[in-house]
């Protein structure tokens, strides 16, 4: 019996394959980021500038490393076609006319979504969030679907259901919880979460199977906390808050 059969060579071969492209170190899930601008102000006033009535972009985030390349400067002119769409897609809501925001974003989370062939640019990497981020176009099926800045309190449900349905993906969804003893939270932020390959995933999928890093683990949690956001509560009700 021959053990070498042209199967069994070509599978070896895909493995090898399939290693080289996905070394241990390389992430294995993207999170498209978006906050809503009336409450990331809410928080940051008076040197916010809340005048946008849309979700926004906070960042396109691998979920494993963090400053990944402290040599590769962030420089504009790499992303000089894309500014137009940067500024209001991606704005500083602290400061629209610097790009400290996206230097920022870039050391933390671009130099380590570098790792992989289809960011490993300046270009690459800002180019991709924007594209997603318009494919996803969350602020307009929120509003299709009559989820809009209200008065009224939402369900957490009622937001959830909407995303899930029409993405058929599980996101994660942060508030902000003004109080220990508050009796509502604010809706704050919203993360969807995509494979290497762009395609869509759920944003809790591989918690419980792949193992992540304590670094890695601690330093997403981090990114949210120093936002003040942390995930919603279910059992509380949700306040969308009208731009200011």
């Amino acid at each position: 019996m021959k053990l070498c059969s042209p199967l069994l060579l070509g599978l070896a071969a895909a493995l090898s394959s399939a290693f080289v492209i996905s070394p241990p170190h390389i992430w294995t899930k993207l999170i498209l980021t978006h906050h809503w601008p009336s409450t990331f102000c809410s928080m940051e006033q008076p040197v916010c500038h809340p005048n946008i009535s849309y979700w926004t972009l906070h960042g396109l985030w691998p979920d494993k490393g963090i400053d990944c390349n402290s040599s590769w400067h962030f420089n504009s002119s790499q992303i000089e076609d894309l500014l137009p769409d940067m500024k209001k897609s991606w704005p500083d809501l602290l400061d629209p006319l610097s790009a400290s925001f996206w230097k920022y974003e870039w050391h933390k989370h671009g130099t380590c979504a570098a790792k992989a062939a289809s960011l490993n640019s300046e270009h690459k990497y800002f180019s991709k969030a924007l594209e997603l981020y318009h494919k996803l176009d969350l602020d307009s099926i929120l509003k299709k679907f009559d989820i809009i800045p209200s008065e009224t309190y939402y369900k957490l449900s009622q937001i959830e259901g909407v995303i899930e349905n029409f993405y058929n993906i599980k996101p994660k969804i942060q508030c902000v919880h003004p109080s220990k003893n508050a009796d509502v939270q604010v809706l704050g932020q919203i993360e969807i979460c995509f494979n290497p390959d762009f395609t869509l995933m759920d944003c809790e999928k591989k918690f419980a199977t792949e193992k992540t890093s304590k670094g890695d683990w601690h330093n997403l949690i981090a990114d949210n906390k120093a936002s003040g956001f942390s995930v919603c509560d279910h059992d509380m009700p949700v306040y969308y808050p009208p731009p200011s």
